[in-house]
């Protein structure tokens, strides 16, 4: 008699790195036979943690246990900077059969699938997987796994040392994924019938620098710009310094490029900035929104905020509001100061306290708010390109906003959006 397939659920948490890295555990799993589930149904589920504030711990925390109070026989697998960080701590949640640490994640379901009563044989091995085989999307096409663009990390590891960050420790130095091998798994995505694919990265500017064969961020997006195919590349987060005047011009001339920028600010005082790490000024940073501005006029420009850094004054933060308020930028991730153990800032004097931290927040976030709006005010009676996504009733413009449409459509189809 034929045992019953095993049933999976994957749970993410962070950023677009952890969202590809996740889809390629989908993968590995359905690659063994296993059928996708929802949480509160599944045999096993596997928790992405991210770890970049005492939030996200929490958080990751909350929901296993939440896991298990709906499901108490499923089996629990965490990986992730949550569960790299403190691993000992996040093997005494209910029901944790086994902590895997970012070094060991891209070969996640191949160490615990005799844990778990997986195929001894996987589909479509690591080998396969990285050679000659199928790539980074194997049977998971556009909608499988309920997205509709594919995310695929093209690089992983940090070598920035910002004070405040965890990041460099629970994923190591800078690596990167050759060009040609980038190139191949993109060439299988496309055919799989991929139409937009976002390309990530812990440090995403450091691309190639490790490779020590020439290869730069630029020679990628280069790459991107000139593919001979009808996809858009949605290039993730850049910090303020990886953003040349190369790769603004290109996003500006090429179709395949999304007019999107993501570009993390931190702070809005120079003081706090060279404290934090960060390796530019604020007047840098305006420049740059300033060109990407004025060279793609509809591009969607985010950015992320920390609140509450030790030894932020009233005036630190003053500087903070008034650049946003001059800034052209569309959307706002506001972040609430926290410390991480075994960084810089944790031993920092100056501790801001929790109800000034959200209070500043909230001012942020408003701001934030009233960024959107005016960009989607300065977007009507413009027509974008927009990939449908979900039901097919909505769509994502090239420039990041998701629309509702008038008519329902297929998922993963390009429209012409008017927006209105």
């Amino acid at each position: 008699m034929t045992p019953d397939p095993i049933t999976y659920s994957v749970v993410t948490f962070g950023c677009r790195v952890n969202q590809a890295d996740s889809l390629a555990i989908a993968r590995d799993l359905r690659a063994r036979g296993a059928i996708d589930r929802p949480a509160h149904q599944a045999d096993v589920v596997v928790v992405n943690t991210c770890s970049v504030t005492a939030a996200a711990d929490q958080g990751a925390r909350q929901t296993i246990r939440r896991l298990v109070r709906d499901n108490p026989r499923v089996q629990v697998v965490v990986t992730g900077c949550y569960a790299t960080r403190c691993s000992d701590e996040v093997a005494t949640l209910p029901n944790v059969v086994r902590v895997v640490v970012n070094d060991d994640k891209d070969d996640l379901v191949e160490r615990v699938a005799p844990r778990l009563g997986l195929a001894g044989d996987p589909l479509v091995t690591t080998a396969a997987r990285y050679g000659s085989g199928d790539g980074p999307c194997g049977d998971l096409s556009p909608g499988v796994a309920g997205r509709t663009a594919l995310t695929l990390r093209v690089q992983t590891g940090c070598e920035q040392r910002c004070s405040y960050c965890i990041i460099p420790r629970t994923r190591g130095a800078g690596r990167s994924q050759p060009l040609s091998t980038v190139v191949r798994h993109l060439e299988r995505a496309v055919a799989a019938g991929y139409r937009e694919i976002a390309i990530a990265g812990v440090h995403l500017g450091s691309y190639g620098r490790d490779l020590g064969d020439g290869s730069c961020l630029t020679t990628l997006v280069r790459t991107l710009a000139e593919w001979d195919a009808d996809v858009l590349f949605r290039i993730s987060s850049l910090e303020p310094m990886d953003c040349t005047p190369e790769i603004v011009e290109l996003v500006a001339t090429s179709p395949r490029l999304a007019p999107h920028f993501h570009l993390p600010l931190q702070h809005g005082s120079d003081e706090v900035l060279r404290t934090m790490r960060r390796p530019y000024t604020a007047n840098a940073y305006e420049r740059l929104v300033a060109r990407i501005r004025a060279r793609v006029p509809d591009a969607s420009i985010g950015s992320d905020l920390i609140v509450g850094f030790p030894g932020e004054s009233d005036d630190h933060f003053a500087e903070t509001e008034a650049l946003l308020r001059r800034l052209p930028l569309t959307h706002l991730h506001v972040f609430p100061y926290s410390d991480r153990p075994g960084t810089e800032a944790a031993s920092m004097p100056g501790k801001v306290e929790g109800v000034t931290i959200r209070e500043r927040g909230r001012v942020l976030r408003s701001i934030g708010q009233e960024m959107a709006a005016r960009f989607r005010r300065s977007q009507h009676g413009t027509v974008r390109r927009a990939l449908t996504v979900d039901d097919g009733w909505s769509a994502v413009t090239d420039n990041y906003l998701k629309v509702k449409l008038p008519q329902r459509h297929e998922r993963n189809e390009w429209v012409d959006a008017r927006i209105d």
